[in-house]
């Protein structure tokens, strides 16, 4: 659809312990390997279903402002799909096959574009793109993605931790998306999404002790994982939103999500003098040390490099490879 790089991301990220389905059904499926006692708090989750009404709710502005009866030269391009919805009728399908606006009014609503936010000081639009969907097909997949990830992860972990996690990879997903991407416009929640499945993985390995069939958990996330990530080297898909938000809520997951451990929970009922040993263990601790120092590096050079209007490509030739592969059958045009 015309140069938009749709982080199509959303359809494809999950995690959770135990990982959820491949690709297009993203979702987070299953029973928990978590040893939990009955007594362990459950939160009400609220804010992931907040975060789907927002982006529902901004799909159809989107189309309100798109007006694609009033805005599309029919003449030139074919007619507008299902006209009967008056100003919220989709783009021909020749130019969006997932039946959403056009690529000029996401542009113009917050989309996530090189130029604009270098040449223009639109930092804004790093944050703005995470709330927009090219498409119906596009928003579902995303949102439906949501609701099975974080639903899960709010009850575990409550709306703070979550939050924190969702919205910080859509922004690291959308600085090295900006420091990659040069010639397309992005959109989607998929580097957000793709964060909470960074964070299921951390997750698992920093409160490895509190889980049943560690094994089997971890091998099917680590395939859910490469399985999304892999279907990034799609054309017009932007693997590198996917890849940043998965390595940012990774981080996070070390420092946000730890957890007491087994051999503590089976002391905490014991007199405070009788416990004899921390509620974390040392690795938690370095693990959350460098995860902090990392995220901070990370960021700092990140933006940096964006606001200097540095192109990645030029400190890495072989980047542009993570995001697509040219095929006799498509070729990629993402620098």
């Amino acid at each position: 659809m015309g140069n938009r790089d749709l982080e199509s991301r959303g359809s494809w990220k999950n995690r959770g312990a135990p990982p959820p389905p491949p690709p297009h059904s993203n979702y987070y499926t299953s029973s928990s390997p978590y040893y939990a006692e009955s007594s362990e708090k459950q939160w009400t989750s609220w804010l992931v279903p907040m975060i789907v009404v927002a982006n529902v709710a901004m799909f159809i502005v989107i189309m309100i402002v798109n007006d694609c009866p009033k805005n599309h030269n029919s003449s030139l391009e074919g007619n507008c799909v299902a006209r009967f919805l008056g100003r919220l009728s989709f783009q021909p399908l020749k130019e969006n096959p997932l039946f959403g606006p056009s690529s000029s009014t996401l542009e113009k609503l917050g989309a996530l574009e090189w130029k604009k936010v270098v040449n223009e000081n639109e930092a804004w639009r790093l944050v703005s793109c995470i709330w927009l969907h090219a498409g119906v097909i596009h928003l579902l997949a995303n949102m439906l993605s949501l609701v099975f990830i974080g639903i899960r992860l709010e009850q575990q972990f409550g709306f703070a931790r979550v939050g924190v996690i969702y919205l910080l990879s859509g922004i690291g997903g959308s600085i090295l998306s900006t420091l990659f991407i040069k010639s397309n416009i992005s959109v989607g929640a998929s580097g957000a999404l793709f964060g909470l499945l960074g964070a299921m993985l951390s997750e698992l390995l920093t409160n490895w002790t509190i889980y049943a069939n560690k094994a089997t958990a971890l091998i099917t996330l680590v395939i859910i994982i490469l399985i999304n990530l892999a279907v990034g080297i799609l054309p017009h898909v932007d693997n590198f939103a996917h890849i940043g938000g998965f390595l940012t809520g990774f981080l996070l997951g070390f420092v946000l999500l730890i957890r007491p451990q087994f051999a503590w929970q089976e002391r905490r009922h014991l007199p405070v003098e009788a416990r004899g040993k921390s509620k974390y263990t040392l690795f938690q601790y370095a693990f959350w040390f460098l995860s902090i120092i990392l995220l901070i590096a990370g960021f700092a050079v990140g933006l940096v490099m964006l606001l200097k209007g540095e192109n990645g490509n030029d400190h890495c030739s072989w980047c542009h490879y993570l995001s697509c592969v040219p095929t006799s059958r498509w070729h990629c045009n993402n620098q």
